[in-house]
């Protein structure tokens, strides 16, 4: 089980520096948000990715992943009843597991909350559909490239479409594939979810639905920083055997972004080594 940091956190840096601090710290990898690398993350080239890549080994930890996959180009939807924007949204999904792939990443987290909203005068079961379908449509792309795409379930104040696991996990079912599945972001499923935290590892862990988590706090800090106690949460990760990525993901940097890191991950480190 890796701990990755979400990149954003520290974006401030170059990539380089980020590789550098965050392995100094203690993270066995980065979390890559696309748009911290270009506005047109969907066209970085080949040099580019390959520097990244570099970059990170340089420093002895791994690109795991990429999130906040949508955030640029500007206009894009998953849920749009626009066919143009659509496959516009679909072409930046595909390019992006091409991406993830040569980054050495294993996992993409589509959460992009405003790229999946219902447009005015739909209704929430097309737009769903829609969603599903746009889905469904890379993950053909996303098992031949040996990455897990992960539909992220998000609190209903961010987006009105997939909020709990259980609609997450309904969609993965509908779809049908290895490479579709979903993930726990804690601060959504604190503020969505009935069961608690460690419940929802042992009711979905073992079925195969959650294949990665992203932890903060309810309140949006980062762990430990709030009022979730998050030993339970390991504690159920090595109860059922999970073997995925763990990523520290705060929106809320207190005191900023590198102390939000440093504070994290020797809370995170804290909880692994008294369990050991």
């Amino acid at each position: 089980m890796r701990i990755a940091l979400c990149n954003e956190v520290i974006a401030p840096m170059p990539f380089p520096r980020q590789c550098e601090y965050a392995a100094k710290l203690g993270y066995d990898g980065l979390e890559v948000a696309p748009y911290t690398l270009s506005d047109e993350p969907h066209r970085i080239g080949a040099a580019q990715l390959a520097a990244a890549r570099s970059a990170a080994q340089d420093c002895g930890i791994a690109v795991t992943g990429l999130h906040w996959l949508l955030v640029r180009p500007a206009g894009l939807s998953i849920s749009t009843k626009d066919p143009a924007v659509r496959k516009k949204t679909v072409d930046v999904m595909h390019a992006l597991i091409d991406q993830c792939a040569e980054l050495g990443g294993r996992y993409l987290v589509h959460g992009s909350p405003h790229q999946r909203r219902i447009d005015p005068g739909e209704t929430r079961a097309a737009a769903m559909a829609r969603a599903k379908e746009s889905f469904a449509a890379i993950a053909e792309h996303a098992a031949k490239a040996g990455v897990v795409y992960c539909i992220e379930p998000l609190s209903s104040e961010q987006t009105p479409l997939i909020n709990t696991l259980d609609e997450a996990a309904g969609m993965v079912e509908q779809i049908g594939s290895p490479a579709v599945r979903s993930m726990l972001d804690c601060s959504s499923a604190g503020r969505m979810e009935k069961a608690p935290l460690p419940a929802l590892v042992d009711r979905w862990v073992p079925q195969g639905v959650i294949a990665h988590l992203q932890v903060n706090d309810r309140n949006r800090r980062g762990p430990g920083q709030g009022e979730q106690r998050f030993a339970p949460l390991f504690a159920a990760l090595k109860k059922n055997g999970y073997r995925g990525d763990v990523a520290v993901e705060p929106f809320d940097y207190v005191p900023d972004g590198p102390a939000a890191a440093a504070r994290a991950i020797g809370y995170i480190r804290g909880i692994i080594e008294a369990s050991e």
